[in-house]
């Protein structure tokens, strides 16, 4: 086997691995941490602003994630995609500011469910492009390629819609019901 197939079967093996895997267990504690701000009353307690602030971090993970699934990989992608993650995490801060200093009990379950949330960018930045992450680092023979472009072996439309409708599903649906309910009560 020469190094070009051992390359494309570990990108293949890569590919795999954040579209079965990693892509769809984000699901898994997005709905949970959904779930126990449903337990712990948050419409009661943080109420909007703690809800706006989900969205937010909804809207700083996913428009990036969305990329990755019709960009190629690259320099420019993952600097994108560092970038919306360090903006997730100080917005992950901000949140866990707002329900501290509210009455709302952050129970040691939501805690955990943060850490995973928190984590899952990082590790589909990391997995990636590697030889591509090391260039954007200075740490590579391959010069970083920062042009933002489509994919050249593009995933399948069905793919891309299941991940779509799931996400309307799994996450905009619950999160949408979640500041409803927050605004409802018109806790500010």
């Amino acid at each position: 086997m020469d190094r070009d197939d051992s390359r494309t079967d570990a990108d293949d093996a890569t590919r795999r691995y954040l579209q079965q895997v990693l892509l769809p267990f984000w699901f898994v504690p997005g709905l949970l941490d959904w779930r126990l701000h449903k337990k712990t009353r948050i419409e009661e307690t943080s109420g909007t602003r703690e809800s706006l602030i989900h969205g937010a971090m909804m809207a700083e993970i996913g428009l990036p994630a969305a990329a990755a699934l019709v960009l190629e990989p690259n320099a420019g992608l993952l600097a994108l995609m560092g970038a919306a993650a360090v903006t997730h995490h100080a917005t992950a801060v901000k949140d866990v500011r707002v329900a501290y200093e509210s009455p709302r009990q952050i129970l040691p379950a939501e805690q955990h469910v943060h850490a995973f949330l928190e984590v899952l960018p990082w590790q589909a930045l990391a997995t990636l492009n590697w030889d591509q992450l090391r260039a954007l680092a200075g740490r590579s023979p391959q010069r970083a390629d920062w042009r933002l472009r489509r994919k050249r072996r593009p995933l399948s439309r069905g793919y891309i819609a299941a991940v779509t409708g799931s996400v309307l599903i799994f996450i905009g649906m619950p999160y949408g019901e979640e500041l409803v309910r927050c605004l409802r009560s018109a806790r500010p």
